[in-house]
């Protein structure tokens, strides 16, 4: 077997070879530890029958990983210099694609039409830089991918929020987001000395499984994530605070908020973090009517 890439001596090989220097701006941290590798390719569950969508190759430390456990792997690079390096790297494996794309503007279910025709398991994996790892993974929900879920290593604090239960003080409008389509859950603590160069902070695993539907049931989606946007805009505040605030001419209309709340059965001095996905819908629902039109 082709000898990884994940490891402190080859890595520093490659980079060598080609001269590369990593990008601040493009958030690039590479893994040097195989281990990882291994634990984040056997927690996507990723069989023979498996497609997999990976965002932000690098080197390819990862994407080998993926090639020897699934069907074929399609990985967007948005960094020109790093494709002579993934053409190298990646030789051994017949099924991998690069395409050089900013994944942010790419029309991935064409990509998906295109490349996994004959693919019924489909998975995103993937090291997401820093800097635009949410933009990412809700570009992902939102544009209805046929996908089964996403395993990504990122940020520990932004792990935290997203798999952030009610009551707690990592739980917010992110938290709400993403698990209104998946099901979220930390998976494995990465530590911040398994990357060169080495980042300030520790990652973390989280594994999104998609859910057959929404966790709640909503009359306006984007009026929803909106409400709960609102709900967490200070978190010190209270719900009537925040809404009275974000809502349109909410000053004027307090009365109006006070029985929306009161129909939800929602106590108007409680604290965003403090309510349960059903009841965001709830009070989304309640409030919908009202302000539903001025949005």
């Amino acid at each position: 077997m082709q000898k990884d890439i994940a490891t402190p001596v080859r890595t520093k090989e490659i980079m060598e070879k080609y001269g590369f220097s990593f990008k601040k701006s493009l958030g690039q941290n590479f893994l040097i530890d195989p281990n990882v590798l291994r634990n984040i390719t056997e927690n996507a569950g990723l069989t023979k029958e498996t497609g997999v969508i990976e965002i932000g190759p690098g080197i390819g430390a990862l994407t080998e990983h993926l090639a020897r456990t699934a069907k074929k792997v399609v990985a967007y690079e948005i960094d020109q210099r790093l494709l002579p390096i993934l053409a190298d790297t990646l030789s051994p494996y017949e099924n991998v694609k690069v395409i050089h794309e900013d994944v942010l503007k790419a029309d991935i279910n064409q990509m998906i039409d295109e490349e996994f025709a004959d693919v019924k398991d489909i998975m995103v994996v993937a090291n997401l830089p820093y800097y635009v790892t949410t933009p990412i993974i809700l570009k992902l929900l939102e544009k209805n991918l046929p996908i089964r879920g996403i395993v990504v290593m990122l940020q520990k604090e932004v792990g935290d929020r997203i798999a952030a239960k009610p009551g707690t003080k990592e739980y917010g409008s992110l938290s709400i987001a993403i698990q209104y389509y998946t099901t979220a859950e930390t998976v494995m603590i990465v530590p911040k000395s398994v990357f060169i160069p080495q980042p300030n902070v520790d990652s973390a695993v989280i594994r999104m499984l998609l859910r057959e539907s929404p966790a709640v049931s909503v009359k306006n989606e984007r009026f929803f994530f909106n409400i709960a946007k609102m709900s967490f805009a200070q978190r010190r505040k209270t719900l009537m605070n925040n809404l009275t605030s974000g809502l349109p001419d909410g000053k004027k209309r307090k009365s109006e908020i006070a029985d929306a709340l009161d129909a939800a059965g929602i106590e108007p001095s409680r604290r965003g973090e403090t309510l349960s996905m059903g009841e965001f819908g709830t009070l989304s629902d309640a409030l919908f009517p009202i302000f539903g039109n001025s949005e």
